[in-house]
């Protein structure tokens, strides 16, 4: 059960950072116009979206999962830092918790890793059985 319970946990926090990429794409004008407005050069859009999807993709699969949480933890820090800063406006409140508490899940992935169900996991196995074997020839 534990081990689904990873997958179910990474999936839910990929998916948020794929869908929202690719909502970007869709909507690119606007959202680059209004990263512009919050401050933030709209030059920069493509590497959100290549981060977005690219490291949430990476999250789904657990491949390099320790890294991209922690590059996707820093975004979404800042992200919401620089987008949703308003505390005065309730929603703005609840989207600066909900990108704080997602960098949280982050940071577990960062500090345990992927899972058993995982990209990681299994290079983690395949190098076990490397050395084993390699022990067992110097026998």
């Amino acid at each position: 059960m534990e081990k689904t319970i990873q997958v179910v946990g990474r999936v839910f926090l990929a998916h948020i950072f794929i869908l929202a990429g690719l909502s970007k794409v869709s909507a690119y004008a606007g959202t680059q116009q209004y990263m512009e407005s919050m401050g933030v050069p709209g030059v920069l859009l493509p590497m959100v979206i290549l981060l977005e999807v690219g490291a949430g993709l990476a999250l789904l699969l657990g491949w390099q999962t320790k890294i991209m949480a922690a590059m996707l933890a820093v975004f979404s820090i800042m992200a919401a830092a620089i987008f949703h800063a308003n505390f005065a406006d309730q929603m703005q409140m609840i989207l600066f918790m909900k990108n704080i508490s997602i960098a949280g899940g982050l940071l577990m992935l960062v500090s345990y890793g992927a899972g058993a169900y995982s990209l990681d996991n299994r290079k983690l196995k395949i190098r076990n059985v490397n050395a084993s074997a390699e022990s067992q020839l110097s026998l």
